[in-house]
């Protein structure tokens, strides 16, 4: 019994070292996470799970923890200034695609054959390489396309318009609670939230699950449905 409260405490020491040193070395994206990321947070995630059973000697992979952790930081605050250790750490861009070209040293560089290529190119929306002018592998193994001109999506600047910019919509209630301060951010009170849920027919919030306010005023509610759906539609 002893040794299970023991382990109870070094896996709760686990976790918070796991929590503090994360939020140390900051918060990224596994779009964002270069291969050294990667392969230290696997790291420093095996020494917390060797942590949480290590009764008699916690404090070496405690300390084993905030080595790896301070290397990590210092590796990106290194990386920020200097153009070259980037390019070693995180790899630098290989332009597998330029056009009509296809680069065969790149592709072999980026251990991609050209079925992977158009596999991604696929998955991107592109089925004939004719529509792509640059594809270009990023650092962090995902693959940008540039279109040609003629295959973009038309834009309002393409017609000469000038549309009104969009805006963040607000939640103003959540799960039958109103957000007071978000309320207060679109300049609207509850006497105004009360007249524009009577105006679609509700008259408890209780009942609202999301309401939402746009930049235009226009609230758009949810009501909460108390029960599952009967058919899934994507079997």
């Amino acid at each position: 019994m002893g040794e299970i409260f023991k382990v109870i405490l070094t896996s709760l020491g686990s976790v918070i070292a796991l929590f503090i040193l994360t939020r140390i070395i900051g918060n990224h994206q596994m779009s964002q996470l270069s291969m050294f990321d990667y392969v230290n947070g696997i790291t420093i995630g095996s020494i917390a799970a060797e942590m949480a059973t290590a009764l008699e000697e916690f404090s070496k992979p405690l300390t084993a923890m905030i080595v790896y952790a301070i290397m990590s930081v210092l590796f990106s605050l290194v990386s920020r200034k200097s153009l070259t250790l980037r390019r070693v750490l995180e790899g630098g861009t290989l332009i597998l695609y330029d056009d009509g070209k296809l680069f065969r040293k790149n592709l072999s560089k980026a251990k991609m054959d050209v079925s992977e290529f158009l596999t991604e190119c696929r998955s991107k929306g592109y089925f004939n390489l004719a529509n792509i002018q640059t594809a270009i592998l990023e650092p962090n193994g995902k693959i940008s396309i540039l279109p040609v001109s003629l295959q973009r999506p038309l834009t309002p600047q393409d017609m000469n318009l000038s549309p009104e910019q969009d805006k963040l919509t607000v939640n103003v209630i959540l799960d039958g609670r109103i957000l007071h301060y978000n309320l207060k951010y679109t300049g609207n009170d509850q006497i105004w939230l009360q007249k524009q849920l009577a105006a679609q027919g509700i008259t408890d919030i209780a009942n609202v699950f999301l309401a939402t306010c746009d930049n235009k005023n226009s609230l758009s509610v949810y009501p909460k449905v108390n029960r599952a759906a009967t058919q899934d539609i994507f079997e």
